[in-house]
């Protein structure tokens, strides 16, 4: 899928040093994620890895620069849960307000279709008044791209000392019928269709 000379493509885990060092400033310095330390790469690379095993892990890229990626996980982990999947985005800090978080999404919804989910789930932090570390900006992204939200838990997450609520976001991308098709793996999905999304 290209937009200009913005290519998206699968990642593959000769990347994981790059898109380590987009999601290093998000742990490092917002609220954005939960997590306090920055992984090593060698536990990056597997987090990728295990990712792979059922689901997508694409990323955006210029002339060989990633500028951001996305992918998608287990909701929960039980067999009831298997058509709804968690959907995961971060962007280059310098990248971002270019369309490529709504490419990057498109793409994502594309395959997770291909792969027969039908919930995608967004677990968002989300601050009750915006602040140096985390503003509402993501959940109006969300919303744009016609996520409903769905629940709110207070003061869940305490980083940089302060106490910050998670948020539950959904888009439904299917048809729930008494007798839906079996949740097919993305190394399975056909090249085929990954060619008609446009996935490089």
């Amino acid at each position: 899928m290209t937009s200009g000379d913005i290519w998206i493509r699968t990642a593959t885990l000769e990347n994981a040093k790059e898109i380590l060092k987009i999601y290093a400033p998000y742990v490092k310095k917002t609220a954005v994620t939960f997590e306090y330390d920055v992984p090593a790469l060698a536990q990056f690379q597997a987090r990728i890895k295990s990712t792979f095993k059922k689901y997508p892990y694409i990323i955006a890229e210029r002339n060989g620069e990633l500028f951001g990626y996305a992918y998608t996980g287990a909701f929960v982990r039980r067999a009831a849960y298997d058509w709804a999947a968690e959907v995961t985005i971060y962007l280059k800090e310098d990248k971002r307000k270019m369309g490529l978080g709504r490419k990057l999404y498109h793409a994502i919804e594309e395959i997770s279709k291909a792969q027969n989910i039908l919930n995608l789930n967004a677990c968002i932090s989300c601050p009750e008044r915006g602040d140096e570390y985390l503003t509402k900006n993501s959940l109006q992204f969300h919303a744009h791209l016609g996520y409903s939200m769905v629940g709110e838990f207070h003061k869940c997450g305490y980083k940089f000392g302060r106490w910050y609520n998670m948020v539950w976001m959904e888009k439904m991308i299917g048809e729930h019928t008494a007798s839906p098709a079996p949740v097919v793996c993305f190394p399975d999905v056909s090249k085929e269709a990954l060619r008609n999304i446009g996935l490089r």
